[in-house]
């Protein structure tokens, strides 16, 4: 699948959808095209793949504990 961006420097292009998760975190990407609509980076929310900011209790252990 093709998604359309903007890069930094105002310039339209289109990745594929692997490249967008590897090309979001070096700061290339201003904007990209979501079937809702534009999406600004570091404005609207988007997916990261530093790990989840949860600090909470990780119930899906506690679940499989009890069920073993």
């Amino acid at each position: 699948m093709m998604i359309r961006i903007i890069l930094e420097d105002g310039s339209y292009d289109m990745v594929k959808a692997f490249r967008l998760d590897d090309l979001l975190p070096t700061g290339k990407i201003a904007k990209f095209q979501r079937s809702s609509g534009w999406v600004t980076v570091g404005v609207d929310p988007i997916r990261t793949q530093t790990g989840s900011s949860y600090t909470g209790p990780e119930r899906r252990q506690e679940k499989d504990r009890i069920a073993a």
